[in-house]
């Protein structure tokens, strides 16, 4: 049998480890308990092209005239609400995460767009928002060009070219 040695500092950190544990799950993450309390999240992908930023939202059972897009500066809100298709009277529910009721997502978008030419398509549970990039948050390439074609540098080469060509100009 091995013996170990007694450390009560070791073991009330142990003990003061689990009871933050314990406090965290059940007071910062109390939604996990009561999953009926959830918020209603809208679960979305959001991408940009060089002239777009688009977003995508799965709305599931929501017609789009329940839906509402704004834009408020660098922020973009989607709002709608889930209707309740019908209500089981017979007996009690025995499972439901169906959610029905209001929801509500604001994400800021990664650049300055223009909202009169936003566009939006709801097909199939999901609505596709195309909100087109302003000029200025649109890139630009800058193409660079060889030292000798770039306007108003002059380089040894092309100097040395027209010495060339004054010296063939003078022997004729």
């Amino acid at each position: 049998m091995t013996m170990m040695r007694w450390e009560p500092p070791r073991d009330i950190l142990t003990l003061r480890q689990a009871m933050d544990r314990l406090l965290g799950e059940s007071f910062v993450r109390p939604l996990s308990l009561w999953p009926q309390l959830e918020l209603a999240d809208v679960p979305i992908d959001m991408y940009q092209t060089d002239k777009d930023v688009v977003v995508k939202a799965t709305l599931p059972g929501v017609d789009a005239e329940d839906v509402e897009i704004s834009i408020a500066g660098d922020i973009l809100t989607i709002k709608g609400e889930h209707s309740e298709e019908e209500e089981v009277n017979e007996g009690d529910y025995i499972h439901r995460e169906r959610r029905i009721g209001t929801f509500s997502r604001s994400v800021p978008l990664p650049a300055s767009v223009d909202s009169n030419k936003a566009d939006a398509v709801f097909d199939k549970g999901v609505l596709t928002v195309t909100l087109p990039k302003k000029e200025a948050s649109k890139p630009r390439k800058i193409k660079a060009k060889h030292k000798s074609t770039a306007k108003g540098v002059k380089t040894e080469k092309t100097e040395k070219e027209k010495d060339k060509t004054a010296k063939a100009k003078s022997d004729k």
